[in-house]
């Protein structure tokens, strides 16, 4: 991370460029940041020694010196980045789910979990997401290769979201909402599933959501769409503007590939103000791309976007993957923020863990969006007011000139220079006590 400070300046008109905080107006509340447990992960994890297994763990999920993650995402039945197809219900024909099981989980995805709980010092907020439902209730008869769940086997495959809630609560793990289905419309070579909107609405409708509160589990919250930017308008249209679909939904889930669509996010805001809106899945794909600073603002760009169109929580994809960026049962490497040498026994922590710091450390559960805005394109920015009455503003820099601007509120004015391709994190108290000089985070 680039270092710098704020100077207190009597001159509010010293730089051209500025960044204009006003904390007195808010918008959403920041629910929280954090990233993926898959099997890819804990089994990678497990494979260092107990040293940098804790330095991991640290390293993410504390809450004084890590970047206190609390919003994070755990897959129900495989995924790409699993070291194999598997599946909680594998037994054809057991719409009864008799031989139901999460053993598979309790090799190492679950102590993963577990420890990062034990790190963290309080439970974590968990999105449980499938890739597939299991192959003999697929019209392909396999979780690879799309495919769309039979109609005969929508309820037994509600009882199975309703199986995995309370199998992970046995193992002292609550998981906090559901997504239907991860990528709804991508045909994967890897576990995928189709699903229409229609046929995401009625799920959610008639099955999913009747399932889970015929269970007692009415307090779980169900993410609709968990997909790219480019179609959640439509998506979330078609669900939230059925009333009784739209009652079991929390919000609407989306990812970063493709192309960028932030407005989308702010117009599925504007339709729909009283529903959330999350950032469920994101990584650098193509590889590990090790020590690649575009990966940090890739990162930082998205996340200033998102949270300046009402996203309330940011979950990144895999924790730790291995540093050829799997292990991955198709080839499908990918990035991480942290990659880890099994062979030496060495973390890699790269650009994009350091951009997520930037919000995720200063950016706290419970903040709130605060009006932040730069008369200069080239100064990307958000601002956030923290329960503590500590304002962060971050502000990047993907330009290749250093930038010299001034942080004003109506009453202080900081000056403060950013490198070329940097990014900071800016902080000063407001509230009773007014305000103080910023300092750099």
């Amino acid at each position: 991370m680039p270092q710098g400070a704020l100077v207190a300046s009597t001159d509010a008109g010293h730089h051209a460029a500025r960044v204009w905080v006003e904390p007195s107006r808010t918008f959403q509340t920041v629910e929280g940041f954090g990233g993926a447990f898959t099997e890819a992960a804990a089994v990678t994890w497990m494979k260092l020694s107990q040293q940098h297994r804790d330095e991991l763990l640290h390293a993410y999920f504390n809450p004084v010196t890590g970047h206190g993650y609390r919003f994070c995402r755990v897959h129900m039945n495989s995924c790409d980045f699993s070291l194999g197809n598997y599946a909680h219900a594998e037994v054809p024909g057991d719409t009864a789910l008799e031989h139901f099981s999460v053993a598979r989980d309790a090799q190492a995805l679950i102590p993963f979990i577990r420890a990062a709980q034990d790190a963290a010092g309080a439970p974590l907020r968990l999105l449980a997401s499938p890739w597939s439902p299991p192959p003999w209730m697929k019209s392909n008869g396999q979780m690879n290769g799309g495919g769309t769940l039979l109609p005969e086997y929508r309820d037994a495959w509600a009882a199975c979201f309703v199986k995995f809630i309370q199998a992970y609560a046995d193992h002292g793990i609550a998981i906090w909402g559901v997504s239907l289905q991860n990528e709804p419309m991508a045909v994967q070579r890897w576990d995928s599933c189709i699903y229409s909107a229609v046929e995401e609405r009625d799920f959610i409708r008639d099955h999913l959501g009747p399932a889970l509160r015929s269970a007692g589990l009415g307090h779980i919250q169900i993410v609709v769409w968990d997909h790219n930017r480019d179609a959640m308008v439509e998506r979330a249209s078609i669900v939230l503007s059925d009333p009784e679909a739209a009652d079991f939904v929390w919000g609407t889930g989306f990812h970063w590939y493709g192309e960028d669509h932030f407005d989308h996010v702010q117009l599925v805001h504007d339709a729909w103000p009283d529903k959330k809106l999350l950032f469920t899945e994101g990584c650098q794909e193509g590889g590990p791309h090790a020590g690649e600073w575009e990966l940090g603002e890739r990162y930082a760009r998205s996340m200033i976007n998102d949270l300046n169109r009402w996203t309330v929580g940011w979950i990144d994809w895999n924790l730790l993957l291995d540093t050829t960026g799997g292990p991955n049962h198709v080839g499908n490497l990918c990035s991480a923020p942290v990659l880890a040498d099994v062979e030496s026994d060495a973390l890699a922590f790269q650009s994009s863990y350091a951009a997520i710091g930037h919000f995720a450390r200063f950016v706290r559960v419970g903040a709130q969006r605060v009006l932040c805005a730069s008369n200069k394109e080239v100064l990307e920015c958000a601002a956030f007011l923290n329960p503590d009455g500590v304002v962060a503003t971050v502000v990047l820099n993907r330009s290749e000139q250093s930038q010299a601007f001034d942080i004003c509120t109506g009453t202080h004015t900081w000056s403060a220079l950013l490198p070329p391709r940097s990014i900071a994190t800016y902080q000063f108290s407001y509230g009773v006590k007014g305000q103080r000089e910023g300092l750099y985070a």
